[in-house]
């Protein structure tokens, strides 16, 4: 059996919140924390959504699992769910995951979703900072809050995204500084590409159908992305050991690296990478993945299906099943 690094048990919980965590990486997590004998809160934004995930973790686990439909970009109904979380199970441990993927040139993208990326991202995740932060204090519990390599470095067609997870890291790292003397601890995740069944759920933008094929290719192809149970485990290990700081994927620490070594080397590199990616027909609503077409280059084809197979067969257990509201990474 893998050893699994566990919190201190106490008499209500240890209880635990994880935002994001009806699907995907979130709802990997949460299956973490519950096989360490949590009490575990999910917040999402669908309720539907949330029943599903908690049955299953309940039936997989054992553990008692409880549902909170809430928009974190709503600071006061996230100040709501942390107090109900705290005067129910204590509060020990807290993961702001929440997030969006916007998939698409600069070109084919307006203000609105650099918006709506830091309202979700950034500013969920300073919300449930602040919020848990003086409840956090009272058990010297832990916090983590989910970055991404993109956050490290801006990635083409990803602009939103890597924007809004770059203020994330900073928030972190700089929580992390002030929050230790308190006795809380901060961690800082910053994963590369993980099989989470999210290109789904992702929004795309210009050439939809290429953006979804170049996408979920790279998001499922085995050596640039991380099996995502392996990942929250490793993600869980770190937040309950107090970890800092933790980069995941080999791709991502190598990325990490050249970037603090020759950043003007890394952005030419990205400028050539970007001029390889599909150019924008014009501005338009984006559109989820699961309604995207396949790529019409029949060599494209071939290639979107040998990459996002693994992908693909996560779906189901990563409850990535109908498109809905925007609320896992």
């Amino acid at each position: 059996m893998t050893y699994r690094t566990r919190l201190p048990h106490r008499t209500r919980g240890p209880g635990a919140l994880v935002t994001g965590g009806s699907r995907g990486l979130g709802l990997f997590m949460a299956r973490q924390l519950a096989e360490r004998g949590c009490v575990v809160t999910i917040a999402a934004r669908d309720a539907g959504e949330l029943e599903r995930a908690a049955a299953r973790l309940r039936e997989e686990t054992g553990a008692t699992v409880h549902t909170a439909v809430c928009d974190v970009r709503d600071r006061a109904a996230v100040g709501a769910l942390v107090r109900e979380v705290h005067e129910r199970d204590g509060l020990d441990l807290v993961i702001a995951n929440a997030g969006v993927i916007q998939v698409a040139p600069v070109d084919a993208v307006d203000a609105a979703e650099f918006a709506d990326a830091m309202d979700t991202m950034f500013f969920g995740a300073l919300h449930t900072s602040l919020e848990a932060l003086p409840y956090l204090k009272r058990t010297r519990g832990r916090l983590g809050l989910i970055g991404s390599v993109g956050g490290l470095l801006g990635v083409p067609h990803l602009l939103p995204y890597s924007c809004a997870k770059a203020a994330v890291g900073a928030l972190a790292e700089g929580l992390h500084a002030e929050a230790a003397a308190s006795g809380v601890s901060v961690t800082a995740v910053h994963p590369g590409l993980m099989r989470t069944g999210s290109h789904r759920q992702a929004e795309f933008g210009g050439d939809v159908d290429a953006e979804f094929g170049w996408f979920s290719t790279a998001a499922g192809a085995p050596l640039l992305s991380m099996d995502a149970e392996r990942a929250a485990r490793r993600i869980v290990d770190a937040v309950i050991q107090r970890r800092a700081r933790l980069v995941l994927t080999a791709p991502a620490k190598a990325a990490q690296l050249v970037h603090g070594v020759a950043p003007g080397l890394t952005t030419r590199l990205s400028g050539v990478a970007a001029r390889l990616l599909p150019a924008a027909p014009g501005r338009g609503p984006l559109r989820q993945g699961a309604e995207a077409g396949e790529p019409r280059n029949p060599v494209a084809r071939l290639v979107r299906s040998w990459g996002s197979a693994r992908n693909d067969r996560v779906v189901d257990r990563a409850n990535q099943h109908e498109p809905g509201p925007r609320t896992s990474s």
